[in-house]
């Protein structure tokens, strides 16, 4: 196999929109516009399907536990379970139903903790700085922050983690 055979992801360690559509695992334009909806970027194929289980409404599929695990995008409501239980952090939610911002559900496992209504940097797939959003929701799982922030819309599928400056 050459280099130039080998997913651009494989040699670089960061996904792109371009590879995720690639895959089929992004859901349509359509969809997303509708409400918040699961995407895993999990395209390596492990055995792990912790996602599978955790969905409480079987929106998440795996044919064998190494496969990549497929979202039915009609099942899906959003609601981040998945992006909590995920352990390689490779799960977001996005949504672009709002006429002027975004929202995008992350997980965080830095200090310091955010807060509903703090302003935080937000950092793309290469953990580059993007600009900045606000947090509009926080919950906590077995010591991961799953936080909402409201991003511009243009960012919506490049945010993938924030950075909560200390005060």
């Amino acid at each position: 196999m050459s280099m130039q055979d080998v997913p651009e992801y494989k040699r670089t360690g960061i996904i792109t929109v371009n590879e995720l559509k690639r895959l089929g695992l992004l859901p349509s334009e359509e969809r997303l516009r509708k409400g918040p909806v699961a995407i895993a970027e999990c395209p390596e194929q492990i055995p792990c399907n912790i996602c599978v289980d955790a969905c409480p409404f079987k929106a998440i599929s795996m044919n064998t536990i190494n496969d990549i695990p497929r979202i039915d995008w009609d099942k899906c409501i959003g609601c981040g379970v998945c992006v909590a239980k995920c352990p390689g952090l490779a799960i977001f939610v996005v949504d672009l139903s709002r006429k002027d911002k975004a929202l995008v559900t992350v997980p965080h496992e830095f200090l310091p903790a955010p807060r509903r209504g703090d302003e935080v940097v937000l950092l793309g797939r290469d953990g580059g700085r993007l600009g900045r959003g606000r947090v509009v929701k926080v919950w906590e799982y077995n010591r991961t922050w799953i936080v909402t922030v409201e991003v511009p819309r243009e960012l919506a599928m490049e945010v993938r983690a924030i950075w909560v400056e200390k005060k």
